[in-house]
């Protein structure tokens, strides 16, 4: 692993959760769509990552932004949950050709249909396991529910605009060495 994948990384660590906590905290539809942009960290990362590091980093993102929301471990637990199922979507994912060694999420690379199926189904999950950690009751499912509907599209949107936004048309490879 070179210096610039390791500064590239947490660059975007940084950027990420600055954006959730400085701009994404104010901006909420209509009281029920919220938008978590600091699990783009971890979807936007190498496909080869190791599984540890990935839960690991999962828990550092996640506690990094409860501690600024005052939330208790909602997001880390969510943020674990997601980098624990990654790997498995990733493999229900496969292309017909396998991933390259060195491939990265990016919408120009692996298209549109696999792309928004890899998001929407994990900020599926990640908003669904917030929500109802964040409720622990299911007296209001139905509410619960639209939350995490019009939350996982909203999140969802601005995931593919930061795709098409700042992330290369190139195919992007990582260099190990």
């Amino acid at each position: 692993m070179n210096s610039s994948f390791g500064l590239k990384y947490i660059a975007q660590f940084f950027l990420f959760v600055a954006l959730q906590i400085l701009l994404m905290d104010s901006l909420v539809l209509y009281s029920t769509g919220f938008c978590f942009i600091y699990i783009a960290f971890l979807l936007f990362l190498p496909l080869s990552i190791n599984r540890v590091w990935l839960l690991v980093l999962g828990f550092i993102v996640g506690f990094t932004v409860d501690m600024f929301y005052d939330t208790m471990g909602i997001h880390a637990a969510a943020s674990v949950l997601l980098a624990f199922l990654r790997p498995h979507v990733l493999n229900l994912l496969t292309p017909r050709d396998g991933y390259d060694s060195g491939d990265a999420v990016n919408i120009h690379t692996m298209g549109w249909r696999w792309f928004l199926a890899y998001t929407f189904t994990l900020v599926l999950i990640h908003h669904t396991a917030v929500f109802f950690l964040e409720t622990v009751t299911f007296q209001t499912a139905w509410y619960t529910i639209v939350k995490i509907l019009l939350s996982t599209l909203f999140t969802g949107i601005v995931m593919v605009i930061l795709q098409l936004l700042f992330f290369s048309p190139k195919r992007e490879r990582i260099d190990y060495r």
